[in-house]
């Protein structure tokens, strides 16, 4: 059997703090709640994602507040080329900070804290994988400038009495466009269809791109006097906003490859895909692979092997795409852009960490195990490990870490994932735990140790 046991029950904790009354079913007492005051922030509506998407919000919300007051700007006559340059800057906000160099350029920046500054600091530093709120607050806010936008040139347009203009035809189009985009962005629906959701994102962000574009050239050449089409549009700072959009948007897709694959299923649920690139990846990073590249991404975590060329990604029957995988093999994958970092890779903010994976989540936890950058204990809930992964995986993660905690939920029932994590955390005198696994036990294992006040980090399914 692979589980290692719980070993005693470890002492209460000081009678100053009375226990939580919620016991684990190992018999394990979690330490108290933080008080109210403090726990309201770790409640999902404020984790920081969403507080990047509201400060960006706020930050508009000023903006206009100081257009209406000092700034001149009158609620019957807004001043269209000012709300379209606002429109640009939050959507050039919400592209660029989901660029692959510019995400990982936010990695690096958050992890050259050194494990000597304080935990309070350190601990928020490794938040820094909630960066999407930025794009959903820029995005979100672009929309709401576009609306006003439009509201004013079709005023403009109705007052000057000259039909409908073009400007105004492709304005409508985007308005459309932008609220189509929004509305399959909305959580329900993008839960319950995801695969429309990321077609709508791609192929709607494109066109939506592209009038963006045919807008400015329109608008541009109607004010450009007797200035050249050209010099108007190099000079204008819209043109150049488009312009870092555009190369954003760009680049991952210019770094396109097919490239062989060996596929390698230990069982019917599981299969070890082996890759070659020029540059190995750095652990911990992802690479996103498809099949069709116009239709459907999926991003898996890199395990290099320590010396080699080639790199593993660990394929888990969990959908569609992933089971037609498992089941009918490629030779070929597509591969686009460059690694990414992965939330795992603010370990090194911390002196220990403590790996809590079901199932797949191995995959990801892995590189950081045989990297051993820093200090680990895992805490792994899987069913049959050896029968579903294979005796070359669980023998290299007993390798990597020989006291690892394999739980096999085929013999032993599904444990408590929070008690685990806390007792191993506890035990082991780690800083912070990193808990790779599905929504909702993500949540359950995050949310259980941060309202107790323990730094907990795990994938928010923001992207």
């Amino acid at each position: 059997m692979t589980t290692t046991p719980l070993a005693e029950t470890p002492p209460a904790p000081p009678a100053s703090a009375a226990p939580d009354p919620a016991r684990s079913a190992h018999g394990v007492p979690l330490p108290p709640r933080l008080p109210l005051p403090r726990r309201i922030f770790t409640h999902p509506a404020l984790i920081h994602h969403h507080r990047l998407a509201a400060v960006v919000l706020v930050v508009n919300l000023g903006l206009a507040g100081y257009g209406l007051g000092t700034g001149g700007w009158s609620t019957t006559e807004l001043p269209a080329s000012q709300l379209a340059g606002l429109t640009l800057a939050n959507f050039t906000l919400a592209v660029v900070v989901r660029q692959q160099y510019v995400i990982n350029l936010f990695f690096w920046l958050a992890t050259r804290a050194r494990p000597d500054w304080p935990l309070r600091i350190r601990r928020t530093l490794g938040k820094v994988y909630h960066f999407g709120g930025l794009h959903v607050g820029g995005a979100l806010a672009g929309t709401l400038w576009f609306l006003a936008f439009t509201a004013t040139a079709t005023v403009e347009a109705r007052r000057d009495g000259a039909g409908l203009p073009a400007t105004l035809v492709v304005t409508y189009l985007l308005v459309a466009l932008l609220l189509t985009v929004c509305g399959t962005a909305l959580p329900p629906v993008r839960a319950r269809h995801h695969d429309l959701f990321e077609r709508v994102h791609r192929f709607g962000g494109w066109l939506a791109l592209t009038l963006f574009w045919a807008l400015t050239v329109l608008m541009i050449a109607a004010d450009s006097g007797s200035r050249p089409l050209a010099t108007a549009l190099l000079t204008a700072p819209s043109s150049w906003a488009l312009a870092l959009m555009t190369f954003s948007v760009a680049l991952p897709w210019l770094r396109l490859r097919k490239v062989p694959v060996a596929v390698e299923r230990p069982s019917t649920h599981v299969a070890l895909v082996q890759l070659e690139r020029r540059r190995v990846p750095f652990p911990g990073s992802s690479t996103a692979v498809s099949r069709s590249p116009l239709l459907e991404w999926h991003s898996f975590a890199n395990v290099p092997a320590p010396g080699q060329r080639h790199f593993r990604i660990t394929i888990s029957r969990a959908g569609d795409w992933t089971g037609a995988l498992v089941d009918d093999p490629p030779s070929h994958l597509w591969v686009k852009g460059i690694t990414t970092a992965g939330v795992a890779n603010i370990e090194t903010l911390f002196t220990k960490v403590i790996y809590v994976a079901t199932g797949s989540g191995i995959g990801p936890v892995l590189p950081h195990l045989l990297a051993d950058e820093v200090p680990s204990h895992l805490v792994w809930a899987v069913r049959s490990p050896r029968t579903t992964y294979g005796d070359a995986l669980i023998d290299e993660i007993r390798t990597a870490r020989p006291g690892a905690m394999i739980w096999d939920t085929a013999t032993d029932g599904k444990p408590d994932m929070v008690a685990l994590a806390y007792r191993a955390y506890r035990e082991h005198g780690a800083e912070a735990v990193i808990c790779i696994s599905n929504k909702k036990l993500t949540w359950q294992v995050v949310h259980g140790l941060e309202q107790r006040g323990i730094p907990a980090y795990g994938a928010i399914w923001d992207s």
